[in-house]
């Protein structure tokens, strides 16, 4: 798999290079989406897996470009890696909506489910999820994948929770969406309706789509995931007093922005290990040269004011949502010391409640599993307080976790797998 140039955010190209050397050929060069993995099926054909949007297909390839054809459409199951073993049978990694990865086989242009590694998720009830498309206000196509309330009832709104994907050269995909950084069913289980917005940027729709917003960082991208919004409003789903947003990474750049630039669409705000200063980031960041290449497309000393304006505390005085800020103290992505900026920024305003979380240990995500434990159900808690409980103040920064595990004992908590201050109206 290979790039379009240098400024091709992801290698989503399927590409051969003869034996003798030379220039690499694009098997696929009109495709409008991203190859994510492949694997020899014999000497002369290429089995991979294709990216479309939200869904993934399995298809094969002569490698002279011929003989193209789909051995497994869109649509069935979500396809993480393959495997041609040795007698033609092929081995697939894949996941549904309702059940985290498996090991499958293909059969008969068919993905037939060979292991079952949690046998308890059969007998719990799943809440609808189903890709939503709409328009973004200047008219670009997009989508994401909404999942449901459970106990969905049309024409009554519901609080709604966008969680915006990293990257941006990334895309969420409708599989299984339930993890320590995503709500997913466990929020819906609660009455909460859940939106992953591929917002413009996004893999899984071809190179152009992907570059799109290289060299505007939070402009139109971010006004996405506001149109997104509104479309679920307006189609009778969301609450739009009742609006969280939280993600990771370049989601939690997103939700930085969501507390200040666009403070008045939420009601909750939740940044990991998110930017919230563009300027500094580049000096504290350790992929330098990757945030010219595909994001920004210049350097500081050529546009101050472009990376002054990219920064969500340049609109910190907007800020009124209240902000749980959380990072891994070991980041070496996203230096936690962006967290550390955007914390005691909205400290000083005093406008709206907010608190910083770091994580021992951590970096660009958690790790260990007390702390994805505490970050699920600190995340969790926030949102219920603000979209579906009293609000005002925070909750209370200690977590119960035994709580949520009526099984465990209230002393086995890791009283090390977070660190935390409070600020403005924090207990």
């Amino acid at each position: 798999m290979g790039s379009v140039d240098r400024n091709d955010p992801a290698p989503g190209r399927l590409m051969v290079v003869g034996a003798d050397g030379g220039a690499p050929r694009d098997l696929l060069p009109g495709l409008e989406a991203h190859v994510a993995t492949l694997d020899w099926q014999d000497d002369g054909t290429l089995i991979y897996v294709v990216d479309i949007g939200a869904e993934t297909e399995l298809a094969a390839i002569a490698a002279d470009g011929s003989n193209q054809r789909t051995l497994l459409p869109a649509g069935e199951v979500v396809l993480r890696s393959i495997d041609a073993a040795a007698g033609g049978q092929t081995v697939l990694v894949a996941h549904t909506p309702r059940h985290p990865t498996e090991l499958y086989t293909l059969a008969s242009g068919s993905a037939a489910r060979r292991t079952t590694s949690n046998e308890w998720l059969a007998d719990l009830r799943f809440a609808e999820q189903t890709v939503v498309k709409h328009k973004a206000r200047d008219g670009l196509a997009l989508e994401g994948i909404l999942i449901y309330p459970l106990d969905y009832e049309r024409g009554r709104r519901y609080p709604l929770i966008l969680v915006p994907h990293g990257g941006p050269e990334s895309h969420d995909q409708n599989g299984w969406l339930t993890g320590y950084l995503s709500f997913g069913q466990v929020a819906a289980a609660r009455g909460i309706a859940v939106f992953y917005p591929n917002y413009r940027g996004s893999t899984g729709r071809g190179v152009a789509f992907s570059k799109i917003s290289q060299a505007d960082a939070t402009g139109p991208e971010f006004d996405d995931l506001v149109d997104a919004v509104d479309h679920l409003i307006e189609i009778g789903l969301g609450d739009g007093d009742r609006v969280g947003i939280s993600g990771a990474s370049y989601g939690g750049y997103a939700s930085a922005w969501g507390t200040t630039y666009y403070s008045e669409r939420f009601a909750a705000s939740i940044p990991f290990v998110g930017i919230s200063n563009a300027i500094s980031k580049m000096g504290t960041t350790d992929i330098p040269q990757e945030m010219y290449d595909v994001h920004h497309r210049k350097w500081l000393w050529e546009d101050w004011e472009y990376f002054e304006k990219a920064s969500p505390i340049f609109y910190a005085t907007r800020n009124r949502t209240p902000t749980l800020i959380l990072h891994g103290e070991e980041d070496p992505r996203v230096h936690h010391s962006q967290s550390l900026e955007l914390y005691r920024t909205l400290k000083l305003l005093d406008q709206a409640p907010v608190r910083l979380v770091f994580y021992p240990g951590e970096g660009h995500g958690n790790a260990r599993s007390a702390a994805r434990l505490d970050y699920a159900l600190r995340t969790l808690r926030w949102m219920e307080h603000y979209l579906t409980g009293p609000g005002g103040d925070p909750p209370d920064p200690d977590v119960d976790y035994a709580a949520y595990l009526p099984w465990a004992e209230e002393e086995s908590g890791d009283e090390d797998a977070a660190s935390e201050t409070t600020g403005a109206a924090g207990p």
